[in-house]
């Protein structure tokens, strides 16, 4: 299933309409000097690790004081990530913190031999997790689905992205290890 995902996506070069309406995850003030995009898989372990380990920091030290802003991108590397790249669009009140949930306790979910089973699991999680919302509704929405389908192909054509987390600051993807060291060198020196 991940193939058939992976083929309809590239070999049709798909150009989806998106509803203005649907909001880019953001953290940080709008305004800021620099904006990082982080394109990202929800079950992606490297992009777990990346939420876990280098985002509270950048937090911390640039995204509130204003200096910085991140927007979380969809990459979604297989049909469980791009279910709940869409779950954690569909609340944009919440989408945030429906990340980061995902992220921090991504092997309480990212199990199962089927879609169906990974989706039971999602769904499951996220109600004990204590998110409220219709799951099929927002798997199932089109323009959520268009809208997540349309970051992977702008991540292609703009970026020439293949893997994640994959990082871009002010429009330039970064090349170096991805660690806070790193991030943060490049960072100051847009400072």
């Amino acid at each position: 299933m991940k193939k058939i995902f992976l083929i309809l996506l590239f070999c049709f070069n798909i150009n989806i309409s998106v509803n203005a309406e649907t909001n880019r995850i953001i953290s940080g003030q709008e305004n800021a000097k620099i904006t990082i995009i982080a394109y990202e898989s929800l079950t992606c372990s490297h992009c777990a690790d990346f939420h876990k380990n280098i985002y509270p920091k950048l937090k911390k030290e640039y995204l509130d004081t204003g200096i910085a802003k991140i927007e979380f991108r969809h990459f979604p590397l297989d049909i469980a990530a791009f279910n709940a790249a869409k779950v954690a669009q569909c609340k944009n009140d919440q989408s945030l913190e429906i990340l980061d949930s995902l992220y921090a306790n991504q092997q309480a979910w990212v199990r199962g031999s089927s879609v169906e089973d990974i989706n039971n699991n999602l769904e499951n999680y996220l109600k004990k997790a204590g998110f409220n919302f219709n799951f099929e509704k927002c798997i199932n929405n089109k323009e959520i689905e268009n809208f997540v389908l349309n970051d992977r192909i702008e991540a292609v054509k703009n970026f020439d992205i293949n893997a994640t987390p994959t990082i871009i600051i002010n429009g330039k993807k970064f090349k170096k290890t991805l660690n806070y060291k790193n991030i943060k060198k490049s960072l100051e020196k847009l400072i």
